[in-house]
């Protein structure tokens, strides 16, 4: 058994909500107090902005709260980490300060002003066929729009940082961040997990300089210590450790115990993923390079639907009203009763089939794609409709397990699923049935939160390395396996309908984004 009284602070800045987690040695949650952050605001339609500083006070008021539920004395924190939502972005000034609102990774804004790339490198990628990606990635990139649309605040811009590293800064008065954190239009190499060569094309692509950038280090390795500022405001004791994590998807494939490539990692959140862990660097989309994951030296190879399981709160607020009537009534959440109605439903939802591309993507899908939803006849009804969103994510994802598995050359034997939607038994059952795999929970929620741990404890001793710290503090919880006659009706589905929607409607989708300027083209 672990020394009851060492414990871990982990705290997660996600999109909706700051959490303080404490977790023993055994991956058990000690203790939680949770922040809900104001949404983001938007000056302009697509964009998605939240006070920087904002993020900053709610980090002390969690902390605070922590320490007035728990019993557990501030003393036994052996160390701290920050994991967080990926792809936020601030400018701090030579004082430390932030010149704007941070630019959330929601964000859609994008900008034609680009700094120009050489002749040599325009002819390479367009003989490559990459040419599209890598103008969409100087584009997107919240560095150039900055640059080209208030250059008065990039002249001013001391440090660019993720919000992981503005945190950590805020904790210990250190410019360093993460390996593990940089996910975003970063001037970073994927594969040998640096900042990019000094004749890397991405300092041409985009409008910054390598002092602007902070220090980068692994997972587990030592940032700093808590200053006596930070003890003040937030009430961790002055000279605790603060150690690297990774971004909050990184840190929850771990937390969810996959550090092995053979088991997949489900993350039913806001974005919706598959990953799986890896140490070679495996691009399973050609020239889309793998993540970093939360443990040194290894790859995060993902693919994500990027409105996930944001669609189930699209259709709680479209269509299900009369279930959030009722759980304002009895208590309890809408999404327990949307259980009922997809246990209402059989699967394959009497032949409703749904494509869930509700944003575009980058190369699969490409910037073309849009959501769909065959099959309809008199006989469906809201339930229906549910279940197909919940069946069209699990086809969506299974097929992205597909092409890192082609990729990788390893078959994935069992899947671990996490976040908000792995608390759905319904979800959970029909994940098993389509994937024709043992689908098991997590042990505990807060799976990011305890990623994050799982890094200090490796990085400080208090296990010996990630691999046993990993084998000590994870393990599955509730189990659901195959029942093999919706399994077959699911795989029929997704082998003769589901993956040839795609290719048949891409040339539709292309026209109709012709003819309506939705989603804007390349």
């Amino acid at each position: 058994m672990a020394d009851p009284e060492q414990y871990i602070l982990s705290i997660d800045n996600g999109t909706q909500s700051v959490r303080a987690l404490l977790f023993d040695l055994d991956g058990n949650l000690a203790a939680k107090a949770q922040v809900h952050l104001e949404a983001y605001f938007s000056d302009h339609p697509g964009w998605a902005e939240h006070d920087a500083e904002g993020y900053w006070q709610a980090v002390c008021e969690v902390c605070q709260r922590l320490w007035s539920v728990t019993d557990i004395p501030r003393s036994a924190v052996k160390g701290v980490a920050v994991t967080t939502q990926r792809g936020t972005v601030v400018n701090l000034d030579k004082h430390g300060k932030p010149l704007r609102p941070a630019i959330t990774w929601l964000d859609q804004r994008r900008t034609d002003q680009v700094p120009p790339l050489s002749p040599w490198w325009r002819a390479a990628f367009k003989l490559a066929r990459v040419d599209s990606t890598i103008e969409f990635f100087r584009r997107e990139a919240e560095i150039n729009w900055i640059a080209a649309e208030q250059p008065d605040i990039w002249a001013r811009t001391d440090k660019f940082l993720l919000l992981s590293g503005f945190l950590n800064y805020r904790l210990c008065e250190r410019f360093v961040d993460s390996i593990g954190s940089q996910v975003a239009y970063l001037p970073f190499d994927y594969k040998h997990h640096r900042w990019a060569g000094p004749r890397d094309w991405k300092w041409q692509a985009l409008a910054i300089k390598p002092s602007m950038l902070p220090e980068l280090v692994a997972p587990g390795t030592v940032i700093g210590a808590i200053t006596a500022a930070a003890a003040a405001a937030t009430g961790i004791p002055q000279g605790t450790p603060l150690v690297a994590a990774a971004a909050d998807k990184a840190c929850e494939v771990i937390g969810a115990g996959a550090t092995e490539p053979h088991i997949g990692c489900l993350s039913y959140g806001t974005t919706a993923t598959v990953n799986t862990t890896t140490k070679k660097y495996v691009e399973v989309t050609p020239f889309i390079p793998p993540y970093p994951a939360a443990i040194p030296g290894a790859y995060s190879t993902e693919v994500q639907i990027f409105r996930g399981y944001w669609m189930v709160n699209w259709f709680k607020e479209q269509f299900g009203h009369l279930e959030q009537a009722a759980a304002h009534r009895h208590g309890g959440s809408p999404e327990e009763l949307f259980d009922g109605l997809v246990e209402d439903v059989p699967p394959g939802s009497m032949g409703l089939m749904l494509q869930p591309y509700w944003s575009p993507g980058i190369r699969v899908p490409g910037p073309e794609a849009k959501g769909a939803m065959i099959g309809f006849g008199d006989v469906h009804t809201r339930a229906h409709m549910y279940r197909a969103i919940l069946e069209g994510l699990a086809y969506a994802l299974r097929e992205g397990m597909e092409r890192i598995e082609k990729r990788g050359g390893v078959k994935v034997t069992e899947l671990r699923v996490a976040g908000g939607g792995s608390q759905s038994d319904a979800a959970m059952q029909l994940t098993a049935d389509i994937f024709g795999l043992p689908a098991a929970r997590a042990h505990v929620y807060e799976t990011s939160g305890l990623g994050a741990a799982i890094a200090v404890a490796a990085g400080l001793g208090l296990h010996k390395d990630f691999d046993a710290a990993t084998r000590a503090m994870t393990r599955p919880g509730r189990v659901f396996l195959p029942i093999p006659a919706n399994q077959a009706i699911y795989e029929r589905l997704y082998r003769r309908v589901y993956l040839k929607m795609y290719q048949r409607l891409q040339p539709m989708y292309a026209e109709i984004a012709d003819i309506t300027g939705y989603p804007e083209r390349l």
